[in-house]
């Protein structure tokens, strides 16, 4: 997927940038002075440097607001299970067997959202509802 919106200007606009000033450096150096060319060449790369530094904490710090708002972190510890949504018929265990007809919903699916969810050792956790499951060794529903 490519860059779209304004951001795809600020693109354009930073190799436009990039190419007039290699092109007047390698000028300066061929008609000019190499030592100037080497001096200016050089703080060109240090702020371009610094340039990059701050679209990097910039890019770390909006990808960390997720434009969707749905950023879910989901662990589970040893042996256990961790949804980010709903848990609905599902056999975990050693022997664990769904059978019959599946619970009607209650309520709609969960919406996406953010913050955490964490299963312990040994343990389930979700975010939506937990339904119509068979958990453990041997275990049925």
């Amino acid at each position: 997927m490519g860059i779209v919106g304004p951001g795809r200007g600020v693109v354009w606009a930073a190799v436009g940038v990039a190419g007039v000033g290699s092109a007047g450096l390698v000028s300066l150096a061929v008609l000019g002075d190499l030592n100037a060319a080497g001096q200016v060449a050089s703080v060109v790369g240090a702020v371009v440097g610094l340039a990059g530094v701050v679209t990097s904490v910039l890019a770390l710090n909006s990808a960390s607001d997720d434009v969707g708002g749905s950023q879910r972190l989901v662990r589970a510890e040893r042996g256990g299970v961790a949804a980010g949504g709903d848990l609905i018929g599902n056999a975990i265990g050693h022997g664990a067997v769904v059978s019959g007809p599946r619970t009607p919903r209650r309520r709609p699916a969960g919406q996406p959202g953010r913050g955490e969810v964490r299963a312990g050792p040994d343990s389930v956790a979700a975010v939506g509802d937990i339904v119509d499951n068979a958990f453990g060794d041997d275990s049925r529903r």
